[in-house]
């Protein structure tokens, strides 16, 4: 297992493909529904998962809400050996793995060995791990640091004790790109997929509202500080004054699209495209997200006639929600193509929120119907796009097109398909 980055001093996408990567199971947990169908369900009816923060006290902090993930027993997801072991954040991933692989059909333990990969995003590793065993040394001594901070903070840990449990021993990595994470580790599994690995479990779950974390979120002066959770995080508003955190996302399964058929499973959709591109530093160029958009098009083989629904960054800033609408309407036209941010149930989940708008758009593709976003009643007049408000919108879909922006520059594209 490796720890690995993207070279995005240029423009990046993925040359011809062998197979058709078919994404064959989902595994969810979020703020607004833990399981892939309580929180589609949840997400279609817009309930939001935003609330005052419980995981510890924020009373002191200029933003004091979070998107948690509900009703989370640890012990009924991670044996009792592992619960030392591990961070709040891979025990939610831990959960979403079983998940996703129950749900493609697929008992890894009747897997040739080497056969399953795992290829997983990260952006903090195990903050809240980490703040408890820094608070054991300063207050105890070092003997009383757990041989677990070890590993247990660590980018790649998600990808190696899901690699351990289910027994995934093929290629495997974590890319740490931030909230771009969630498509370039699908991108990367769609990689090893080409180069003849049956079955990758992939994508993005994170966690970092603790203290130590909360500091780090703060300190990059995006989050929103109004305490009505309605109004707190309003991409594209003229209201727009940052973001809300969150935690949680979704891991999926990808295979070739022609091997998961013969064995009878249908699938959820295909990723057909994707592009990845690196904003120079501030005020040395233009933003790029526009430029991978039209490449994971072109990466797929489709204009932008061809794309049904846009599952956006939706940053929560003015100057963040304007660059993406004129890049969307550069591309499409003003208002020329439905636009959504599911996100506003969840807060932004770092690197698990792309994934989660992944899975967004192949239940929408499956149910042929557009996720609302939610609090926004309609986008501000310099952000020329068809945002989906108020409620769930119904529409004939086929293919859909997910943006996500990572902080320091990165920008990712991906494109997925309706299952034939």
């Amino acid at each position: 297992m490796t720890t690995q980055t993207l070279d995005r001093s240029a423009a990046a996408t993925d040359g011809p493909s062998p197979g058709t990567p078919l994404v064959t199971g989902l595994g969810v947990t979020a703020p607004n529904g833990l399981g892939t169908e309580a929180w589609w369900a949840a997400t279609l009816r817009g309930e939001s998962g935003i609330r005052p923060v419980t995981r510890f006290d924020a009373g002191q902090y200029p933003a004091r809400l979070a998107g948690e993930v509900p009703g989370f027993d640890p012990a009924e997801h991670v044996s009792s050996r592992l619960l030392p072991q591990t961070d709040h954040m891979t025990r939610l991933a831990l959960a979403a793995a079983a998940e996703a692989l129950s749900d493609a059909g697929i008992d890894a333990s009747e897997l040739p060995d080497f056969s399953a990969g795992v290829v997983t995003a990260a952006s903090a590793g195990g903050f809240e791990f980490g703040q408890r065993e820094l608070q054991a040394l300063w207050s105890k001594g070092g003997h009383h640091v757990s041989a677990y901070q070890s590993f247990a903070w660590f980018y790649a840990v998600n990808t190696g004790q899901i690699s351990i449990r289910h027994g995934l021993r093929g290629p495997s990595g974590v890319l740490v790109t931030e909230q771009a994470g969630g498509l370039d580790a699908v991108a990367q599994a769609r990689r090893q997929l080409r180069k003849g690995v049956p079955v990758l479990l992939t994508g993005g779950v994170d966690s970092s509202l603790c203290p130590w974390g909360w500091a780090a979120h703060l300190a990059g002066g995006e989050l929103s500080t109004i305490d009505d959770a309605t109004r707190a995080y309003l991409p594209f508003s003229a209201d727009a004054s940052g973001h809300v955190a969150g935690e949680g996302g979704a891991l999926l399964v990808l295979e070739d699209a022609a091997a998961a058929r013969a064995r009878g499973v249908h699938g959820y959709g295909t990723v057909a495209g994707y592009a990845a591109t690196f904003d120079p530093p501030r005020g040395k160029g233009a933003p790029r997200l526009g430029a991978a958009a039209e490449l994971a098009l072109a990466d797929a083989g489709l204009a932008a006639a061809d794309v049904d629904v846009v599952f956006a960054d939706a940053a929560g800033r003015r100057d963040a929600d304007r660059a993406e609408a004129d890049a969307l309407a550069a591309l499409f036209g003003p208002r020329g193509v439905p636009v959504t941010a599911p996100k506003t149930m969840t807060g932004r989940l770092a690197a698990g929120g792309a994934s989660l708008d992944l899975a967004a758009a192949l239940l929408a593709l499956r149910d042929q119907v557009i996720p609302p976003t939610v609090n926004v009643t309609e986008a501000a007049a310099d952000c020329p796009v068809d945002l989906v408000t108020g409620e769930a919108r119904p529409a004939a879909l086929r293919t859909a097109l997910v943006l996500a922006r990572g902080r320091g520059g990165f920008n990712a594209a991906m494109v997925v398909r309706a299952a034939d």
